[in-house]
């Protein structure tokens, strides 16, 4: 147990530094604001139109942008200054938000709004892989970058928590504008953050025509390592049969559960403290050689768990089974961003970071999927659905990615 503790003390040491501290509260303040607007967001549509896919589609416009962009991104962030792109990518969701704010304060806001809106955000999340955590890579080194996505991930996972239950209980006592001026403040505390920041980043000199080349090496990178391209796969389907699962809890929790939008709040959380738990998991007990491991399992695990979810008939049961999904997850996510970052040579980690963001952008289509799916059989059969899906599918391409899973 002494061992153990060193090593989660070692990692824990990360925060002595300044630059890292600073980048992880960025990616706490993005993390969070990003939960509390999409279950707020989501508990609003479905109240305005009844319309599981309309709820869906908040997410879908979310993710847009990874699929169209984020190859771009990754490759335009390695001819800039990553701080620079980092500062202005928080100042565009914040003035997004601010947006909706004065909207909403005024009467005004309609759902194409919130659909705008949550497509600008989508482009500040695919920035986040090339620009921040690039950023979190080269601040810390290749040997710290494990033990770094798990405090950054588990940030996140932390966002889960709360973020969720702060969007619930603003969205029940203050209303949607107050959902999003919350927003506005944390966003000012990133933006601050972000300007400390010390280190630049890398920037590579070149025309504009070059990050077209850029991009389609990184594609071609990935094609032929079969560790790239075994992670990158699973990241498709966790996204594409996996994380769609998210946009029907609101729908669940109040057509199923009978919940109104605190206790939806708190319902959508467990996943978050299930996650944050995992997190902490994987700082005391990850070893390198059990990443690939961790992410394939925790993948196959979240699939598992959705389905448990859509099938509980009660709030308890329903919670525990998102609080599963949420431990799942972790193994899933710190080991996507850790797994590429090691996979990846040096010079071209922000352009394989954007064809991650790519694969990630793919789940646009599972939230289609799903949402279309509910308007015609139910949330809770949909969601089923789904997760059968991504386990046959898992099941029938285990060839490709067994290299990361050894």
């Amino acid at each position: 147990m002494s061992v153990i503790t060193s090593q989660a003390a070692g990692r824990l040491r990360l925060f002595s530094q300044p630059d890292f501290r600073r980048l992880w509260l960025v990616g706490v303040v993005v993390f969070g604001v990003r939960w509390l607007e999409m279950l707020a967001v989501g508990v609003f549509v479905y109240q305005r139109t009844g319309s599981p896919f309309a709820v869906a589609l908040m997410t879908m416009m979310r993710m847009l942008p990874m699929g169209l962009f984020g190859a771009v991104i990754g490759a335009a962030a390695e001819r800039i200054e990553r701080r620079t792109a980092l500062v202005l990518a928080v100042l565009s969701m914040l003035l997004t938000s601010l947006s909706l704010a004065v909207l909403a304060y005024a009467g005004r806001l309609a759902i194409w709004h919130l659909a705008l809106a949550s497509f600008f955000g989508g482009i500040g999340w695919a920035a986040d892989n090339p620009v921040r955590r690039t950023l979190i890579g080269d601040v810390v080194g290749a040997d710290g970058v494990g033990a770094a996505m798990s405090l950054d991930v588990g940030a996140n996972n932390a966002s889960r928590m709360l973020g969720p239950t702060l969007g619930g209980a603003l969205l029940a006592t203050l209303g949607i504008a107050g959902a999003f001026s919350v927003s506005v403040l944390a966003y000012g505390v990133a933006i601050v953050a972000a300007l400390r920041v010390g280190h630049r980043g890398a920037r590579t000199a070149g025309g504009s025509a070059n990050v077209l080349v850029r991009m389609l090496e990184g594609f071609d990178l990935v094609r032929g390592d079969r560790r790239l391209l075994g992670t990158l796969l699973v990241t498709i389907v966790y996204n594409l049969f996996g994380w769609s699962f998210t946009s029907m809890i609101p729908v669940i929790g109040q057509d199923n559960l009978h919940l109104g939008a605190g206790g939806i709040g708190v319902l959508a959380s467990m996943d978050g403290v299930g996650a944050f738990c995992g997190a902490l998991l994987m700082m005391f007990y990850a070893r390198p050689r059990f990443y690939g491991r961790l992410y394939v399992g925790g993948t196959i695990g979240y699939l598992l768990m959705l389905i448990a979810f859509a099938l509980s008939p009660t709030p308890l049961l329903a919670g525990l089974a998102l609080l599963f999904t949420g431990l799942t997850s972790a193994g899933f996510s710190i080991m996507q961003a850790t797994l590429v970052y090691l996979a990846a040579p040096p010079e071209m980690r922000s352009r394989v970071y954007g064809v991650l963001s790519v694969c990630i952008g793919v789940g646009l289509l599972g939230f289609v999927h799903v949402g279309l799916l509910a308007g015609l059989v139910g949330a809770a059969c949909a969601t089923v659905a789904t997760g059968v899906e991504g386990l046959l599918v898992l099941a029938l391409t285990a060839r490709w990615w067994r290299v990361v899973g050894v």
